[in-house]
């Protein structure tokens, strides 16, 4: 299928694995780049040194192109920017930030940046500052999120700028996919699926967490300090909410999720570990290998929209 993603990235689908801290490591980033997809590496908060090894890692499991998330907000993001120069890394998504400062390193060493935006300024921001497509997230999304609908979202950001539109929040299957070409997206950006990828080293707990949910499990921390996450309920967010409800600040509930995501993701603590998920989490029913999940999802996807 092809499409200005598929063309721009050198894949054979328009699907990319989301850059999620913990999750998205060398294993599942190969799997889905040899599924036909772009797989990432999620840099998250990992030092330069951690991020080189993942890079190397992946090399040794695919030949096919895969891509770095570096979160701009990380203390080491200075570093991990060199180091995907360095290593010859192709392609480089970005959140939490403004990727402005790296723009003329990674132009110059010939990357293709594609930041993650909430906004229709901020994607209009990133094409002027050289971005070669955008990532539009909404709301629906796992992890840290914005307020706009992937439905809104979407066609507002493609009307508004040049350069492809990659669909993120709310997509985990076929149907979502062919939604989202509805909407003006060249390609989609999906994590929740591929969190129980067979690929995936995330706990088995967390896995069936993810695969039992149900529509209404999800739920939004931190809109009341300005750092909303979504996640799937559990002790720890009753607990967040009720301290956040009592007016906490930012650094006593900051506290409460220090190294939540790593205790739910590596140790399987799924009732104190903060289980990020998306609010397809609910459409989540199985176990699959990439390949299998892409291989169904884009049947299903050029099946309605008579490919």
């Amino acid at each position: 299928m092809k499409t200005r993603i598929t063309e721009l990235l050198g894949i054979e689908y328009p699907i990319i694995q989301g850059g999620m801290a913990w999750v998205a490591e060398h294993n599942l980033a190969a799997a889905v780049s040899e599924a036909g997809g772009l797989g990432l590496i999620g840099a998250a908060n990992a030092p330069a040194e951690v991020v080189r090894e993942e890079i190397r890692k992946a090399k040794e499991l695919t030949t096919k192109p895969f891509g770095v998330n570096i979160m701009l907000m990380s203390p080491h993001a200075d570093e991990v920017a060199k180091v995907v120069v360095e290593e010859g890394v192709k392609i480089v998504t970005t959140g939490a930030g403004n990727p402005g400062k790296y723009m003329k390193m990674w132009k110059d060493a010939g990357i293709i940046v594609i930041p993650v935006v909430a906004s229709v300024a901020l994607a209009k921001l990133m094409e002027r500052g050289g971005a070669d497509a955008v990532v539009a997230e909404g709301t629906e999304s796992g992890g840290h999120i914005g307020e706009a609908t992937t439905m809104t979202l979407v066609p507002q950001v493609a009307d508004a700028v040049s350069i492809p539109v990659i669909a993120a929040g709310g997509i985990g299957d076929g149907r979502g996919i062919a939604a989202a070409f509805m909407l003006g997206a060249d390609a989609v950006q999906m994590g929740t699926r591929f969190v129980v990828a067979k690929e995936s080293i995330v706990h088995e707990n967390y896995k069936q967490r993810v695969i039992k949910a149900k529509d209404i499990d999800s739920e939004v921390t931190g809109r009341s300090h300005g750092h909303p996450v979504r996640c799937l309920r559990n002790q720890m967010t009753r607990e967040y909410t009720r301290l956040e409800a009592e007016g906490k600040s930012f650094e006593e509930l900051e506290y409460l999720t220090l190294g939540a995501l790593r205790k739910a993701v590596m140790d399987g603590d799924v009732t104190n570990g903060t289980v990020m998920a998306g609010q397809i989490a609910g459409m989540v029913k199985k176990e699959q290998t990439c390949k299998e999940m892409i291989d169904e999802m884009m049947s299903q996807a050029m099946t309605l929209l008579g490919k």
